[in-house]
């Protein structure tokens, strides 16, 4: 006499299901051995593979990482930006010369003509943009608390920001080894002017920004950046920590600034590799998330007389000590 069955068990048969080795294994018949990871393009054994290759394939320059498919990401504006005024004599003439599509340039009644006004006035003329002359107490209120106009400013739409995939791609295919810098809760938009000047200076091709809780490109970094920011690319990322992440995945060393590092900065050995330097806040410095993530923490030897560097000053410092081992390695 057959036992009743457990409560809630299937009565009946119907046929092979899952895990019986019915129709799922039949199903399986004829396809052969499953291909080892490295060989499935979609496995991360499969990525470092290609990526290997695509490394030795570039002689060893660039960034070894496997780019993702899909279209160009299109940059966008940073939330709530509206039109800029850019001022000064040096940021204004960078930016005309870099062709940002402005769409008005102000110059004050009665400027000194040096020959940078007088390529300013040359350029906007030949560009269409239109040339207003306006008082100094206006380009005062343009210029803002503290803004340092020089008789001149140019009025420019939000400032578009790369996509830091695009922006890796674009230094490869430059045949460039990559030299990064990434801001963690950097909110005075005057350090972020500070970095981009010195991500310039030493051979730096791009800066990457977080979404939120950070500065964007506005009218006060254009004016610390002296110019600087027409011809560094700066890239938005909706999440820092994933982006660090995607760039490891590619080969690239992301190296963290802290006090407490555990390298100090002239015994760095990663200098002549991919490289992407985050610089954190002076007040929490790097957030815990990314310090996980970083390959390294790099401390900056300084006296004990001094508690720690301004944020620019640590950047421009350890870009600087990059850019020195590169330039002997060459």
């Amino acid at each position: 006499m057959a036992k009743p069955g457990r409560p809630g068990a299937a009565k009946g048969g119907k046929g092979p299901t899952k895990g019986t080795g019915g129709k799922n294994k039949r199903s399986l018949e004829g396809r052969g051995p499953t291909p080892k990871a490295e060989d499935r393009a979609w496995h991360p054994a499969g990525k470092r593979k290609a990526a290997a290759e695509r490394y030795a394939a570039a002689g060893g320059k660039g960034a070894p990482g496997q780019r993702p498919s899909g279209p160009s990401r299109s940059p966008k504006a940073k939330a709530g930006d509206d039109t800029e005024n850019v001022t000064g004599r040096n940021s204004v003439l960078e930016a005309l010369r870099a062709k940002i599509p402005a769409t008005a340039f102000y110059i004050a009644q009665r400027v000194e003509m040096d020959d940078r006004v007088k390529e300013m006035l040359s350029i906007a003329t030949n560009r269409g943009i239109p040339v207003m002359e306006v008082t100094r107490p206006e380009l005062d209120r343009m210029a803002g608390f503290d803004g340092v106009h020089q008789g001149v400013a140019l009025k420019v739409p939000p400032y578009e920001y790369a996509h830091p995939q695009d922006l890796l791609e674009e230094i490869i295919d430059a045949g460039k080894t990559p030299l990064m810098v990434a801001l963690d809760g950097i909110t005075d938009p005057r350090n972020l002017g500070a970095i981009i000047r010195s991500t310039a200076a030493f051979g730096g091709q791009g800066l990457i920004i977080p979404q939120r809780r950070s500065a964007g490109v506005n009218s006060a970094a254009w004016k610390t950046s002296a110019g600087a920011a027409a011809r560094v690319p700066v890239a938005m990322a909706s999440n820092l920590t994933s982006t660090l992440k995607e760039f490891k995945k590619q080969g690239v060393f992301v190296l963290g600034l802290d006090g407490g590092g555990d390298v100090s900065l002239p015994a760095l050995e990663l200098a002549d590799r991919p490289v992407l330097i985050v610089v954190g806040s002076e007040g929490k410095g790097l957030s815990r998330l990314v310090t996980e993530t970083c390959d390294q923490i790099v401390s900056i030897p300084i006296s004990t007389a001094t508690e720690s560097l301004n944020a620019g000053i640590a950047a421009s410092v350890a870009l600087y000590q990059v850019a020195t081992i590169r330039a002997a390695a060459e």
